[in-house]
This record gives C-alpha cells, sequence and structure tokens, in this order.
C-alpha cells in the first residue's frame, strides 16, 4: 500500500518507523523465545522449612511451595539448591553466575554475619534479590544487619513463603 501526502516527509518517517520496529522485533525475537532461568538458592536451616519453628516459618515444605512456584511461573525456569554451609553457597553463587540470569537468595543467618558471601555476590553479575520469610527487622536487634543486601539488587523480607514469589515477580517484567 502507497500513502500519498501533500507532505512527502510524511511517507519517509513512517518508513523508517516501520523499519526501525522490524530491526527491533529481530534482534529481541531471540530473548522472547527462551525462558529466564533463575537459582533459588536456600542457606542453613531451610531445609527444615515446614518442620522447624512453623509459628515463624510455616508449616508448608519449601519442596511443595517449589512446585506451587513452578506452576505459578511457566515462563522462568526455576533451579533450587539449599546448602548449611557457607563455602558451599558461596560456590553455587560463582557456579550460577555462568549458568542462570538471576538469583533469589535466603542466606538465612549468613545473612547477618558473612562478608564473603556478600563479597561472592559483589564479584557475580547476575542480579540477585535477598529474600527472608520471616521480617527480619521484628526480630533479634543482631539479625537487622545484612552483609548481602548492600550488593543484591533488592531485598524481600516478612512476607511467608511468598517472599520468594515476590521476587520471581521482580524478574518476570
Amino acid at each position: 500500500m502507497v500513502l500519498q501526502s501533500e507532505k512527502p516527509g510524511i511517507l519517509l518517517i513512517f518508513c523508517s518507523i516501520n523499519l526501525i520496529c522490524e530491526q527491533l522485533r529481530v534482534i529481541f525475537a531471540d530473548k522472547s523465545n527462551t525462558n529466564m532461568k533463575v537459582l533459588i538458592l536456600n542457606g542453613p536451616n531451610l531445609n527444615l522449612t515446614g518442620e522447624r519453628e512453623t509459628k515463624l516459618y510455616g508449616s508448608l515444605s519449601f519442596e511443595d511451595y517449589m512446585e506451587e512456584l513452578k506452576k505459578r511461573f511457566p515462563g522462568i525456569d526455576i533451579g533450587y539448591d539449599q546448602t548449611n554451609i557457607e563455602g558451599e553457597i558461596i560456590d553455587k553463587l560463582q557456579e550460577a553466575n555462568f549458568e542462570y540470569d538471576a538469583i533469589v537468595l535466603n542466606a538465612g543467618a549468613y545473612t547477618h554475619t558473612s562478608v564473603a558471601i556478600g563479597d561472592a555476590i559483589r564479584s557475580i553479575e547476575i542480579p540477585v534479590v535477598e529474600v527472608h520469610i520471616s521480617n527480619i527487622y521484628s526480630r533479634e536487634s543482631f539479625r537487622h544487619t545484612s552483609y548481602i543486601a548492600p550488593y543484591c539488587i533488592g531485598s524481600v523480607t516478612g512476607f511467608g513463603l511468598d517472599s520468594y514469589r515476590l521476587a520471581l515477580a521482580y524478574f518476570r517484567k
């Protein structure tokens, strides 16, 4: 279809905008067909979620909650790992930098003690969101300090297991 106008520049602008839009579709086409890969990495004692301190952490196991998350976020490939060992958290953060697009990290009590985990987050290129099931600011004063938050793109705390859902929702944008 040919558009005619008394002002010849209008057709040229229309064609240029169409060309730019087509080039953008080509550039971003590959990304729209692939799922984002996000690792959920849990630290110490979170393997006992659903069993330990259920008034604080709830009665649903994390494995059961993971199934809910995978159903809720079909466009995100969600990986999961848990360890009670600080050095293994660091190893997993460094490995994830090459295998995933982002990390959702609940470092548990290491949040308040581990300069090394903070350094590991600072050293990787993919974004990390800090999460906590409980509200760390309504608990003991030593839990009010996070050695990882300065290197994360954000923190979600106090929404129970939904803290993970909220963190994943950020990456769905």
